[in-house]
């Protein structure tokens, strides 16, 4: 009788063998991949994220298909005595439209009084909400990256200065402030005019004074990856401050930085929105989610279309930002199982 075979027992072995040893090739990006494909919530969020992002760049082509241009008035449609659109505007005894003109030709329906195209404007005013939160998340994030990490590395009294300051940025009163410069600044200055300015101040308020809270998440980071085994490898080597700081410890630092952004930008869009919404953000007649809701008030009971929308554009936005780091951050948290 011939001995038996092993080779299952083999092909057994070496299957889970093979299986581990794919696993351990595997990179902390495709593993972080993996558990955020898995997170539907936060993958559902990603893709408002995009539509958002895809909305706002094609908005000039958005308005060709499906709109008008946001600043066009159709008050023929509109009742003059109410502000609301007509059910028949052939017809201007034919009574209100509960609707508030939404129709074929105006998906979202109508602004009172003007008769502007609501998705028009609701579209236009996602590129200044993402405009602003974009520009000063980009700013905050470089301002306090920079400060955070020399803080953390250098430490005695480079960190007490950078950390006092923290303190009183963080203590600032940034609405009141924000508010003030805004009603100062002239339409034109520093080369700039009109929205253009705005934006710009928008970016510059919003970014520079908020740069402290990623700053200290950057600098408590830093403290502990400074003691690591390779920045110690890398200063015996003769590495210099700078390379050990750019070169060593930012690469470290992406994901914290990352994970905190997308969770800073929709502060961001509530900030322009509530500045819109005081009248010291965004001039008129450039559509604003905020500036549309301030107009709203007026308007709430004959036209609630014109409250609801741009209050759910903000919230869907805020919403979908928020869903999206949350799922990075599980996804890149090296406590959770794979």
């Amino acid at each position: 009788m011939s001995a038996p075979s092993h080779a299952p027992d083999q092909a057994e072995e070496t299957g889970p063998a093979k299986e581990g040893w794919v696993a351990a090739e595997r990179s902390l990006r495709q593993i972080a991949w993996q558990r955020f494909r898995r997170d539907k919530v936060a993958m559902a969020g990603a893709v408002v994220v995009v539509l958002l992002i895809a909305m706002a760049v094609l908005a000039p082509l958005l308005t060709r298909l499906f709109g008008f241009p946001p600043n066009e008035f159709h008050q023929d449609l509109m009742d003059p005595l109410t502000g609301g659109a007509l059910n028949d505007p052939a017809n201007p005894t034919s009574g209100i439209d509960p609707w508030g003109g939404m129709s074929g030709t105006h998906l979202l329906g109508l602004e009172p009084v003007t008769g502007r195209d609501m998705f028009s404007r609701i579209v236009y005013g996602a590129q200044i909400s993402l405009l602003v939160a974009f520009g000063a998340t980009v700013l905050c994030v470089v301002i306090g990256t920079v400060l955070g990490i020399v803080a953390g590395y250098f430490g005695g009294w480079v960190d007490t200065v950078i950390s006092r300051a923290m303190d009183i940025f963080l203590a600032f009163p940034l609405l009141l402030f924000a508010i003030a410069l805004a009603g100062v600044i002239p339409d034109g200055a520093f080369g700039l005019q009109g929205n253009g300015l705005r934006v710009a101040l928008l970016i510059f308020i919003i970014g520079f004074f908020n740069w402290p809270y990623i700053g200290r998440i950057v600098r408590g980071q830093t403290l502990t990856l400074k003691e690591r085994e390779f920045v110690e490898a890398a200063r015996s080597l003769g590495a210099g401050n700078g390379h050990i700081l750019f070169r060593e410890l930012l690469p470290n630092l992406v994901t914290p930085i990352l994970v905190y952004s997308t969770l800073l930008i929709p502060t961001n869009i509530i900030f322009e929105a509530s500045l819109s919404f005081l009248g010291v953000g965004i001039n008129p007649p450039t559509p604003s989610w905020g500036g549309m809701l301030s107009n709203s008030l007026d308007y709430y009971t004959t036209s609630p279309h014109y409250v609801i929308i741009p209050g759910l554009a903000i919230f869907i936005t805020v919403l979908a930002f928020n869903l999206f780091g949350d799922g990075l951050r599980d996804a890149f948290d090296p406590r959770s199982s794979d």
